[in-house]
């Protein structure tokens, strides 16, 4: 048995039934196809019209050879326009009545209009033929016997919530495979004893964990083993459907589980894990995370088709990892040439009930399902419904019946499923990944189960939860229910459950003796699509640059592309002269801005075979109108991209949704699976990514150190003080620095377009990837001070992690030398020139992490006359790069020869808020922090 992958799931039996008398859609009516009707019975506009249900009944009774007076046929039509609303309100509602908690705690009562008297089936009308037109598989049928299907269809194991769904052939495709008189859940007896066996695995193993590692924290499945069998029909079902990848994404409970019986983690690997030993080999560095945050990937077969499976890493904030598995299919699905199909790659997702209910990340992603750039064909989503949130009962963690119930936003099915039955749990993910690959569209299954311990095994859940723990407690184990009934079916022996279990413990007791002297590979986090990229070398002793610049004849290249407009487009004329001016800069030589350099950039890399992708709130446009990636004709909207028509490479710009959260998320998945691409994120304003801390915080800035994954995310913050108010001017650079450690960031704040255009290529060029964060500007797009030469982006140029004075003073005549970072440089040269000063140079510092200790040491030294050295920055004191600067300063200066030298600060004072709202007050402040910088007297 083993940790093997199990090349045997069970096959569904043909469950069609027979076929169905005429239907609604097919009877010969009066009425146009709009408006009649379909088998689905799902527009019953049709049917509420006696004249006309009179005309279908009396021409189906003649072909049935039932004679009907004119007084039955009447009596007859109402019959059926009342039967069609018995079937509507099950369709509708049936799922409130099915057999969902295995706990029986959720007393749910029928609903009055599921019952056959709410429709006036009583007395006589009770044992009169009906018509129903083939709805569910049946032509004329007693009502008696029509509950009776409804109920068997609706009302089992399985509840359907679907009738939200727009679309018709959706719904009629779930009807087709869950009504009729003959839609049963049937396995073959192999497949009944395989589901048992991963049923017993998934207990077996929690078990194990129990025994062997008391009181360590585990996040058990127990009580929700059923998801066992049914996410191996996925990958059974789903590969003979098309899929060729899976990627996972899922929070603690049941990962552990997950990770050794449905993508064959060796159980050796895992129990090695749990003893403290690390997962890596000792000299790969990074900090390591727990356990049950780790992932993994593996290939399974299944009836001789391979599937590849990954499971992302996580941390601890729910539903985090969403964006980043549906990103990283996005990118997987691209590489395949599957963004048309999404048939290769599939996102599978799974929740706990209180987080799907309670976390807005959940809606982000499902928000994102249908979107041009971030449609991924549909996601699978299993939520493990422990009836719990930690200590906390359904009533009290949310005000919707279903932790389910915010996928009805984007109209996915959601197919509720006792967790006690796991036949049904694996029927309804078997329909799941046929819905998904027929209709790309997201999916939900709510496994309805229990938790049998405490959050974490050490807590004592009765001191919140008596009464469902003392149920839970003489509650049999899924494994003993469903061996039970198989051997009362006659599938297995009465003790050939037990034999399996023996049979599993000692392939477990034979790993865990492996684990004593196991030994982790090599870290394989440069492998694949990652093969010839590696860490880099030390910043600190090792020069990081390449050589950026192009070629005269690709600037050239690019300078048509951006500048010739297409016969057949119409531009807008604000956006011709925009244009105008490239062409001139392009002509001339000089005065190139920050949109055509960033342009020069991502063309330049499309064309030496990279991928580009950019998204953004406005990114096709641009914030401050600067970009304009994209043309929009002003006569029919169509949209042209110059760059897309650059060879080799691929250039996507979107305008996302009004999200930070997800599609920072996104992109970083994304940016995850394809190193080959530059993936950026640009918010609308900085200080806008803030809603998206935690992907910062958890993925960005410690995502390599801690699961060893590399990942070259740009981000793209406006920053800058103008006077717009605090909500407007910072992009809380200060958070970012603070973030900084162990060569894990790339934090910039540039001046120069043609650094800018140089930082974007080094990006891709270098041999490494780190993500980097840019600071970007908004005014300074359009200063007369911030332009770049065409020679700037040619020759031997590249990035400049320190830029010097425009109007440099000699070295040996400088006594004070300002330092800072980004916009404030403008300020500082135009006060400086003004005010005629001879003995004051400015540097700007345009790579703040790593932080250019050595370069500025150097240029220090050139400096013998050298008296003071000042830090300037726009931000208040307790923002900004001051505390961050200060040290580092002094230690370069220290490098320098100056000892005992050390930077003082000028800028604004502390301040609980970013940034005044006041224009007066920014002005002044701005001067005087301007004036204190360089030593001038201030009024």
């Amino acid at each position: 048995m083993g940790n093997e992958a199990q090349t045997f799931l069970p096959e569904l039996t043909d469950q069609e039934g027979p076929q169905p008398g005429p239907s609604w859609r097919n009877a010969n009516w009066p009425l146009t196809e709009g408006n009649a009707g379909t088998a689905a019975g799902d527009d019953l506009a049709m049917a509420m019209d006696p004249t006309r249900m009179s005309v279908v009944v009396k021409e189906a009774a003649a072909k049935a050879g039932k004679a009907l007076d004119a007084s039955q046929v009447e009596q007859a039509a109402g019959d059926s326009i009342r039967a069609m609303l018995l079937i509507r309100s099950y369709r509708v509602r049936g799922h409130l009545a099915a057999k969902l908690d295995p706990l029986g705690l959720s007393q749910r009562e029928l609903p009055e209009d599921l019952t056959l008297e709410w429709h006036d089936f009583t007395g006589a009308a009770l044992n009169r033929d009906v018509y129903v037109g083939g709805n569910l598989g049946l032509d004329w049928v007693k009502p008696a016997k029509l509950l009776e299907v409804l109920q068997k269809n609706y009302c089992g194991k399985v509840g359907l919530e679907y009738m939200h769904i727009a679309d018709v052939d959706e719904r009629r495709f779930l009807q087709d495979r869950i009504e009729g008189p003959d839609k049963v859940i049937t396995f073959t007896p192999e497949g009944k004893r395989a589901i048992l066996q991963a049923v017993i695995r998934g207990e077996g193993y929690e078990q194990f964990l129990a025994k062997k590692y008391v009181g360590t924290k585990r996040f058990g499945l127990d009580g929700g083993e059923s998801m066992i069998p049914a996410l191996e029909a996925v990958i059974k079902y789903g590969g003979s459907l098309g899929v060729r990848e899976i990627v996972y994404g899922m929070a603690h409970r049941g990962r552990l589980n997950v990770l050794a019986n449905v993508m064959a983690k060796p159980y050796r690997v895992i129990f090695h894990e749990f003893s403290g030993g690390s997962a890596n080999p000792d000299d790969v560095g990074g900090s390591g995370d727990v356990k049950y945050h780790l992932g993994t990937s593996t290939d399974r077969d299944f009836d001789g088709t391979s599937v590849h499976m990954s499971l992302v890493p996580n941390p601890s904030h729910l539903e985090t990892v969403n964006p980043v598995v549906l990103g990283k299919v996005r990118a997987q699905q691209a590489q395949r040439d599957d963004l048309t199909k999404h048939q290769q790659v599939l996102p599978v997702l799974i929740h706990g009930d209180a987080a799907f209910a309670g976390q807005g990340i959940v809606w982000e992603c499902l928000g994102l399902s249908g979107l041009n750039g971030y449609d991924t064909g549909g996601c699978l989503h299993f939520i493990i419904n422990n009836q719990i949130g930690f200590t906390t009962s359904p009533q009290f963690a949310r005000s919707s019946p279903y932790p389910s119930d915010v996928a009805k936003g984007v109209m996915a099915p959601i197919l509720h499923v006792n967790g006690d039955d796991p036949e049904a749990v694996t029927f309804a993910c078997k329909l799941a990944i046929e819905y998904r690959q027929q209709f790309r569209r997201d999916i939900v299954i709510d496994m309805w189960c229990y938790r049998r311990f405490g959050h974490n095994e050490g807590d004592e859940p009765s001191f919140t939860q008596p009464l469902m723990y003392s149920q839970i407690r003489g509650h049999s184990r899924v494994s003993e229910l469903y061996s039970q009934r198989l051997a009362t079916e006659g599938v297995i022996e009465g003790t050939d459950a037990d034999g399996m279990r023996a049979e599993f413990e000692a392939v477990l007791a034979d790993e865990f003796e492996a684990a004593k002297s196991y030994k982790p590979n090599e870290a394989d986090w440069f492998a694949g699509r990652w093969s010839g990229l590696h860490k880099p070398a030390d910043p600190e002793t090792a020069p990081r640059n390449v050589e950026t610049a192009i070629s005269p004849k690709l600037f050239d290249s690019l300078g048509r592309t951006l500048t010739t407009i297409p016969d057949d487009v119409t531009v807008h004329k604000t956006l011709s002269r925009v244009i105008d001016a490239r062409r001139a800069m392009f002509d001339g030589g000089e005065g190139f801005d920050w949109a055509t350099a960033e342009s020069l950039a991502f063309g330049s890399l499309v064309t030496e075979g990279f991928g580009v992708r950019l998204s953004g709130q406005d990114s096709g446009r641009g914030t401050f109108s600067q970009r304009h990636a994209i043309w929009v004709d002003q006569q029919d909207e169509r949209k042209y991209v110059p760059l897309s028509s650059l060879p080799h490479g691929k250039f996507e710009v979107y305008d996302s949704p009004l999200s930070e959260y997800g599609v920072l998320g996104f992109e970083y998945g994304f940016a995850l699976a394809d190193p080959k691409t530059l993936v950026l994120w640009e918010a609308q304003f900085g200080d806008f990514a803030n809603g998206a801390q935690i992907i910062i915080d958890q993925y960005i800035a410690s995502g390599e150190s801690k699961w060893l994954r590399a990942n070259g995310l740009v981000m793209l913050l406006p920053h800058g003080y103008e006077g717009q108010g605090p909500e407007h001017s910072s992009a809380r650079l200060e958070r970012f620095l603070q973030l900084c450690a162990d060569d894990n960031l790339q934090v910039l704040n540039i001046t120069s377009p043609a650094n800018y255009f140089h930082v974007l290529r080094r990006q891709m060029l270098r041999p490494f990837r780190k993500p980097m964060v840019i600071m970007t500007p908004k005014s300074l797009l359009r200063h007369p001070m911030a332009k770049s030469a065409a020679a700037h982006f040619q020759g031997t140029s590249h990035f400049q992690r320190l830029l010097s004075d425009p109007t440099p003073v000699a070295d040996e005549k400088v006594r004070r030398l300002v330092l800072c970072s980004g916009k404030v440089a403008y300020d500082l040269f135009e006060a400086r020139d003004k005010e005629a000063l001879q003995d004051v140079s400015v540097i700007r510092v345009e790579q703040l992490y790593p932080f250019p200790g050595e370069p500025l040491a150097d240029r220090v030294a050139r400096m013998p006359n050298l008296q003071e050295v000042v830090w300037c920055q726009e931000e208040p004191k307790n923002n900004g790069a001051w505390f961050f600067v200060e040290s580092r300063i002094e230690e370069a200066l220290g490098a320098a020869g100056k000892t005992g030298m050390r930077p003082t600060y000028a800028g604004r004072d502390a301040s609980a808020s970013p940034a005044t709202g006041l224009a007066s007050r920014h002005k002044a402040q701005q001067e005087a922090l301007v004036s204190a910088a360089l030593g001038l007297s201030q009024n």
